[in-house]
């Protein structure tokens, strides 16, 4: 018999898989937040490097750019990542930031 035409269990299956779990966003309090939008005006006005961990409910991502703009109406900043390579990035979903 063929090792690729051996039946499967769910058992085996879920074996060879990385199983991940969703978690939760942390609630930051005031002064987390306060420090993320400091770091972010910053960036925006001295046109400094910043780090900012952006929630996932898997895996944290951590990008580094520089602040381009800010929309305050849909709580958004733009962060460049290099000549043409820039995102938007909900300020919201900004857990950690630094210069």
């Amino acid at each position: 018999m063929n090792i690729f035409s051996l039946p499967r269990t769910p058992k085996s299956i879920l074996g060879t898989r990385r199983i991940t779990k969703e978690r939760g966003k942390p609630v930051l309090d005031e002064q987390e937040m306060q420090l993320i939008e400091e770091a972010i005006f910053e960036s925006y006005q001295e046109r400094h490097s910043v780090t900012l961990t952006v929630f996932n409910p898997f895996d944290d991502e951590e990008i580094k750019g520089v602040v381009a703009a800010i929309d305050r109406q849909s709580r958004r900043v733009k962060l460049v990542r290099g000549e043409e390579d820039y995102c938007w990035i909900q300020i919201e979903e900004i857990i950690n930031a630094s210069i």
